[in-house]
């Protein structure tokens, strides 16, 4: 069974808990290959899309042609909104584009789990009781990882719910991101040193993943 330090919310050790086998020892035939399809999908659907240059038929300015064809010296004249002339419209540029790809969700769940995995084999995960602010403290919250986690490194906290003094007080610390249990995504897990859970979110994570 894999088994991890517990902290109450002073940073003070009180013990061990163990975590569910069903979410933190699960094997596939080629899980590398699976966290890279599903991660790359992931990238792909955090991408908006939205560059976009104007064309030639958006551009402002007259469509007349500027003088006579021949007989001035100068080249063959198109109008202003052409190309190659200054605040004309842009050849070929960006314009706004779909990178959306459906993840289907056995992938997405099986995905989780083996992130989960890595951070539970690498010893990187971490139990607290519980937390509860009174009100938002951000000096408080830094102490706490201090004790919890000395090395300043990335690390991702997942709370059960959405407390607004929790997020408040963890929000102006650069090295830390926070998430809800039920709606965290494996390329979040794999990108953290050190994964922090509360044992109501890992609860919550028995009830929505473990299945």
């Amino acid at each position: 069974m894999l088994k991890v330090n517990k902290y109450s919310m002073q940073g003070v050790e009180t013990g061990t808990t163990t975590l569910p086998k069903s979410l933190f020892a699960v094997e596939s035939k080629n899980p590398k290959a699976l966290l890279y399809e599903v991660i790359n999908m992931y990238l792909a659907n955090q991408r908006q899309g939205t560059s976009c240059v104007q064309t030639r038929a958006e551009a402002q300015g007259s469509g007349k042609k500027l003088f006579r064809q021949k007989g001035t010296g100068n080249a063959r004249p198109g109008n202003l909104r052409t190309p190659l002339r200054v605040g004309g419209g842009n050849a070929f540029g960006p314009r706004p584009k779909d990178w959306y790809k459906s993840i289907p969700k056995k992938k997405k769940k099986l995905a989780l789990k083996l992130a989960l995995t890595e951070r539970a084999n690498a010893k990187q995960v971490v139990v607290l009781e519980s937390l509860d602010f009174e009100k938002p403290n951000t000096k408080q919250a830094n102490e706490l990882l201090a004790k919890v986690t000395p090395e300043r490194s990335k690390k991702l906290l997942l709370i059960d719910g959405s407390d607004r003094n929790i997020i408040k007080s963890f929000t102006n610390i650069p090295y830390i991101k926070l998430n809800r249990a039920d709606s965290t995504f494996a390329y979040e897990i794999l990108n953290c040193n050190c994964l922090i859970l509360t044992e109501a979110a890992l609860k919550k994570m028995k009830e929505v993943f473990a299945k």
